[in-house]
């Protein structure tokens, strides 16, 4: 390749660059208003986690030039508040998916990092809102095309280049320093799969803030001049050479729209068992079958989510011990709905977790793949469910989607009410406050959002 001609990445960063607030439609508008406020519940409704508040507790020793806020409080350079708000975020696990055909993520991971270089640089909404579909835009679409998932490697590997071209736009930089910056967050980040499979670890929900945050710190290292390599994608032992193989996007000819194909989760479990957990809800509240008359549960379902939470290639599901397996677990969220009439924070508490009743239950729940469940997927999210009672008799239910589901988009009052749930333990007229700021996020400097989440706190008693 001579040195006229435009990598790939130096084609994405143009694009970074180049497209504007006016390329996004209403719908878009609107969808990224949603995942943001969708996400920032999740956020708040964290804040109690124990390993988020050994993030905060390292971030508070640790110190830093205080430049950007933490959700929560605080303040500390833009690479660590990434690290700390992207763990709020992602911890509970009930933040948006996309789904491709080989590859699932969650593009919302990358708010944490467009709107620490959002506020770093003192945007206003619109900037930040752009910056913020082009990285959903640059994940999803290498989801697409590149999966890495099938060669050992993580979601998390589309991830960085999306944050640091989010992160990038955010911060106002050049084309050459976008594309530096996505280089190096390239070259850098590509984590493992074994993040997800076999026995979890709190790593599970820490692997995308923390390569949003060597995204964010790669942002900052291009700003001040550091290069990358230009042929992340096509070179020699690059992305394609070494992991993802072969594969084409015209980056001019890329639009903002793909964050309107993004998903939301109903439950608090991992997206591919959406319907699964809806379906059984419905198929209880129906037939109203006591637990303990219950012989066995079988799903079927799609492969992806049978190799990801069903037992299949990503190890068995039925010993739970902590919340990082139960919510990776069809046979233990199935039986949480059923007993508890819901999946929610709640049940992943690790009281709740022990319980024989449950522990019982999950030990009655058997998955299995379905061909043609697989090939509808990802624009179904097909399964049928067939309770078997202890007397012979059974009940089924066929799901082919969820409320959340692109199919049945989740309205702003649908996400408020979610919202509403995740903010209890918090200041009400606050959280309604966060709530009106983020609709109106194009008509407001950024660092209005972000000071509002700094003033927040944890009621020691929710009753106040």
């Amino acid at each position: 390749m001579s040195k006229q001609e435009s990598t790939m990445v130096e084609q994405l960063a143009d694009w970074t660059h180049d497209i504007k607030w006016n390329d996004l439609s209403e719908e878009a508008i609107a969808t990224l208003k949603g995942r943001m406020l969708d996400s920032i519940g999740c956020a708040i409704g964290s804040l109690e986690g124990e390993p988020v508040k050994a993030i905060c507790k390292m971030t508070e020793d640790l110190g830093g030039e205080p430049l950007v806020t933490l959700i929560g409080g605080g303040k500390t350079t833009p690479d660590y508040a990434t690290f700390h708000n992207g763990a709020t975020i992602r911890y509970l696990d009930f933040n948006d998916s996309y789904l491709a055909k080989d590859e699932t993520g969650h593009p919302s991971d990358n708010i944490a990092p467009v709107l620490a270089a959002a506020e770093y640089a003192d945007a206003d909404g619109r900037d930040f809102l752009t910056a913020l579909a082009i990285a959903y835009q640059v994940q999803c679409r290498l989801s697409d095309v590149a999966p890495v998932r099938n060669h050992g490697f993580d979601h998390t590997v589309q991830g960085e280049y999306g944050a640091a071209a989010g992160a990038a736009r955010a911060m106002g930089l050049s084309s050459k320093q976008i594309a530096n910056a996505i280089a190096i967050a390239g070259t850098g980040y590509n984590s493992l799969r074994v993040t997800r499979t076999g026995e979890l670890s709190n790593w599970k929900g820490l692997a995308y803030p923390n390569t949003a945050m060597g995204a964010v710190h790669a942002t900052l290292l291009a700003n001040y001049g550091i290069t990358g390599p230009r042929e992340v994608f096509e070179g020699n032992k690059g992305l394609m050479d070494s992991i993802a193989g072969q594969f084409k996007i015209d980056w001019a000819k890329e639009d903002l729209e793909r964050v309107t194909e993004t998903i939301i989760k109903r439950y608090n479990a991992e997206i591919h068992s959406q319907s699964s957990i809806e379906g059984i809800l419905e198929l209880r509240d129906r037939e109203k079958i006591e637990a303990r008359d219950i012989k066995e549960i079988r799903l079927t379902t799609f492969d992806v989510a049978y190799n990801i939470i069903g037992g299949g290639e990503e190890g068995g599901k039925k010993i739970i011990r902590y919340k990082e397996e139960a919510d990776h677990s069809l046979p233990y969220m199935l039986s949480a709905a059923y007993l508890d009439g819901n999946v929610m924070p709640e049940q992943y508490e690790a009281d709740r977790i022990n319980q024989d009743d449950i522990q019982q239950l999950l030990q009655k729940v058997h998955v299995k793949p379905s061909e043609e469940f697989s090939e509808r997927f990802p624009d179904e999210m097909a399964c049928r469910i067939e309770i078997e009672t202890n007397d012979g008799r059974i009940f089924d239910i066929d799901k082919r989607d969820y409320q959340g589901f692109k199919t049945q988009p989740a309205s702003w009052e649908v996400l408020m009410e979610k919202y509403d749930g995740l903010t209890q333990k918090i200041n009400s007229n606050l959280a309604a406050e966060i709530a009106n700021t983020i609709r109106n996020l194009e008509n407001v400097k950024i660092s209005e959002l972000t000071a509002l989440l700094g003033q927040i706190k944890i009621k020691e008693d929710i009753s106040l």
